[in-house]
Parts: C-alpha cells; sequence; structure tokens
C-alpha cells in the first residue's frame, strides 16, 4: 500500500514538473514571439518610407515633413549623444553609492535611507523631472554657459544628459550593490588577513569579482537612457537640426515621434516617424549584444 501511494505521488510530481518545464518554456516563447512581433510591426509599417527614402535616410540631415524630406541623422546623432554622455556622468555616482551600501555600510539606518532613496530615485515619473529640469537645471545651465561665453540656451542635449544621469543612476547602483554583496567573506577576510587596506579588498577583490554584474548594471543604465522620452522631450530644445555642441539643441528619436506623431497628416510621414521607431529599436538591440559579449569576454577572464 505504501508503495503504491509512493507509486502515485511520484508520478504526479512528475506530471507537475513536466507542466512547470512546459510553462515556462511557453512563457519563454512568448517572450521571443513578442519581440519579433514588434520587430516585423515596425518593418511592415515602415515599407513605404524604406521604399521612398532608401538607405540615404540614415545619413540625410533635413528632417522637414512639409517638402517630404525626412533624414534621421540628426535624431540618431541626440540620442546617442545623451544617452553615453548621461551614462558617463552617472557612473562615478552609481559605483559610489553600489560600494556605499554594499562593502561600507551593507546595514544600518543610513543604509536604508540611502537605498530607499535611491530605489525613489527609480520610481519617479519622467515627467516629473522634465518639469523639475525645466525650472531648477534650465536655469543653472543657462548661468554655467553664460559665464564661459556659450549660448545661453539652457536647454539642450547637456541638460537632457544630466536629467538622463539622475534617472539612470539607481539601475547600475541597485544591480552593484547586489553584486557587491555577493562577493564571498572568505575571500575578502583572507586579503585582510594578509595585511591589506579595504581600498586595496575593494580595488584587488570586489571589483574583479563583480566586473560582469557591474558592467551588466551600465549596460541596463544605457538601454534606459536610449529609449527615455518625456523627461528629455521636455528640456532638450527638440530641433530638427544637426547639433553643433553638447551644449545645443537636439532631439532624440524617441522626442521626435512622440512630438510628432500625431501630427503626420500622410503616409510617407507616419512611415518615416515608424522607421525611426525601428532604427531605435535596432541601436537597442546592437548595442545590448555588443554589451553581453563585453560582459562574456569579462565573464571568460
Amino acid at each position: 500500500m505504501d508503495n503504491k501511494n509512493s507509486s502515485r505521488r511520484s508520478h504526479r510530481q512528475i506530471k507537475a514538473e513536466g507542466f512547470f518545464r512546459t510553462t515556462l518554456f511557453s512563457i519563454a516563447l512568448l517572450m521571443i514571439v513578442l519581440v519579433l512581433g514588434v520587430f516585423v510591426t515596425l518593418v511592415v509599417q515602415s515599407v513605404p518610407s524604406l521604399k521612398s527614402l532608401g538607405a540615404k535616410y540614415l545619413w540625410d540631415q533635413t528632417w522637414d515633413p512639409v517638402n517630404n524630406v525626412y533624414g534621421a541623422l540628426p535624431f540618431l546623432l541626440g540620442t546617442l549623444l545623451t544617452s553615453f554622455i548621461a551614462l558617463v556622468i552617472s557612473i562615478p555616482f552609481s559605483f559610489a553609492i553600489a560600494v556605499f551600501l554594499g562593502e561600507y555600510n551593507p546595514q544600518g539606518w543610513l543604509s536604508n535611507f540611502l537605498k530607499s532613496t535611491v530605489e525613489l530615485i527609480a520610481a519617479v515619473p519622467s515627467v516629473i523631472y522634465g518639469f523639475w529640469g525645466l525650472l531648477v537645471l534650465v536655469p543653472i545651465v543657462r548661468d554655467f554657459e553664460t559665464k564661459f561665453d556659450i549660448l545661453p540656451y539652457g536647454i539642450g542635449i547637456f541638460t537632457s544628459s544630466l536629467i538622463l544621469a539622475i534617472m539612470i543612476i539607481p539601475y547600475a547602483a541597485s544591480m552593484g550593490r547586489e553584486m557587491i554583496k555577493m562577493v564571498p567573506s572568505s575571500l575578502k577576510e583572507g586579503a585582510y588577513s594578509l595585511g591589506a587596506t579595504r581600498f586595496e579588498v575593494i580595488k584587488m577583490i570586489v571589483i574583479p569579482y563583480t566586473k560582469s554584474g557591474l558592467f551588466a548594471g551600465i549596460l541596463l543604465s544605457l538601454g534606459r537612457a536610449l529609449g527615455e522620452t518625456m523627461a528629455v522631450t521636455m528640456v532638450i530644445g527638440n530641433t530638427s537640426l544637426m547639433p553643433t555642441s553638447i551644449f545645443a539643441p537636439g532631439n532624440t528619436m524617441a522626442s521626435v515621434i512622440a512630438n510628432e506623431f500625431t501630427e503626420a497628416d500622410h503616409t510617407l510621414y507616419l512611415s518615416a516617424l515608424i522607421e525611426l521607431a525601428l532604427v531605435l529599436f535596432v541601436v537597442t538591440v546592437i548595442i545590448n549584444m555588443i554589451g553581453k559579449r563585453i560582459i562574456k569576454s569579462y565573464t571568460n577572464d
């Protein structure tokens, strides 16, 4: 009797395991289908623009819907500039927060308060950052530009990069903190026993052990910056001209789509905007693939 009950229980466990495996496989397959569906939809809707404009769409510098002239280069350049400048600005702060919370002060009221603050930064809606940027950051940047004899726009690529830097700090900081906390205590204790200082432990033990995770957090931050729309739209200046400097007004692919999509009054204009979304999709995929390869090479090292 016991053997029969045990056999039934084992049979149920096998069926449950099979159902669970099938569910996981179905969800994973659904994610692939969704991504491919988005890509195919963008390609299909971009066909009129692809046929009419061709490859010159990517390097043409003029965006003039009135005359049916569409060039994506100003927006592509604006997207890459704002994202990478924001990334460069945010990395020191993200890394400092991760090291402080993961190594220097992992527990206590100050640690909990800082973690809550960082999480709150990620939770604030982007439109709030946009309003804050217009009311607070733009006047500060304008004063800075005036002191250095730069045209005092206030708004522009540099301002939007500062906003983006603040917005993406929590992503790299949170992942970095978790990776640093996962470093085995035996490795650090062994280094301390040999006379290493805390700085040397961080430099020689913590960073090499967590470098792939830290880079993954940076990559996550970059992906967030590439797709940000509302906050950037409010402070970048929204001009279709090629940016002449990082302080000049500009536009990103996401912001121009948000600004002009409802105004697209004919097929080619709408298709050109959708092709812009396709370019943004492809750029994001390429950057993620490059990042994954770099992470893999770090892991192998």
